[in-house]
């Protein structure tokens, strides 16, 4: 679907149209809509579409260059925007099963060499992050086992996560886990970037952990997700620091 200077693609069978102004959070702003503002660097927005919980996010860069272009991006054609990328992944990873948000549409808008993109996904109700939950309480073992099968079936899909981390994993109230924030994700090959997920993820439970009481993360808690993990897998743990027993710290 063109828009004024851009394009916009969504999801037929979820929505039969949308206004191009959806993936404006001022638009939602005027209309009263906007619930709470979520993520990092104030890039996502809860908004409440006639009863239908969304968040709409602004994809801004991190780092240093966000100084200098703090939204925008290289443009290197409509199908290799960040949205579209992020969305038509999800797409496929939503019909497949996965526990990721439903896509609901994307879209940028060009201005020159450079363009900037949103993307609109259905919310995951009564959930709070893996970081959430470890702040105020200990996890029953099952649910790291969960944890584990659920990053292994994403990666069976040979889906790298960007940024697998405790505030991309979140758990609902009926102890099912989600993936969320698939910005850069891609298939690939099997190979040692399994494994560098999951020590990616383990260092960002040890930051969160900082000034938490130790019996909140323990050495058997990652050996359960481990064990969920490599479930009926025959080769053995890898030797990152993932992989590591946190009783070494």
């Amino acid at each position: 679907m063109p828009v004024p200077d851009g394009e916009m693609i969504l999801d037929g069978a979820r929505v039969r149209s949308v206004s191009p102004e959806c993936l404006n959070v001022s638009w939602w702003r005027r209309h009263g809509a906007v619930r709470a503002a979520v993520g990092g660097r104030g890039s996502a927005a809860l908004v409440d579409a006639h009863g239908r919980q969304l968040v709409l996010r602004h994809y801004r860069r991190g780092g240093w260059i966000r100084q200098l272009v703090a939204d925008r991006y290289w443009w290197r054609g409509a199908a290799r925007t960040r949205s579209f990328r992020e969305w038509r992944l999800l797409f496929e990873l939503w019909h497949a099963g996965m526990p990721v948000p439903a896509p609901v549409a994307a879209g940028y808008r060009r201005r020159g060499r450079w363009y900037t993109a949103d993307i609109l996904v259905e919310q995951i109700r009564d959930s709070r992050t893996l970081a959430e939950h470890l702040q105020s309480v200990a996890l029953p073992i099952a649910q790291w086992v969960t944890i584990g099968r659920t990053i292994r079936e994403l990666h069976n899909h040979r889906v790298w996560h960007a940024d697998l981390n405790a505030h991309n994993v979140m758990l609902d109230v009926g102890g099912k886990v989600w993936l969320i924030d698939f910005d850069r994700a891609r298939r690939r090959r099997r190979g040692l970037w399994t494994d560098a997920n999951l020590a990616r993820l383990y260092r960002s439970i040890e930051k969160v952990m900082l000034g938490q009481p130790a019996e909140r993360f323990t050495p058997a808690d990652w050996a359960a997700l481990l064990s969920g993990y490599f479930a009926g897998d025959r080769r053995a743990v890898p030797r990152t620091p993932a992989a590591r027993t946190p009783a070494a710290r």
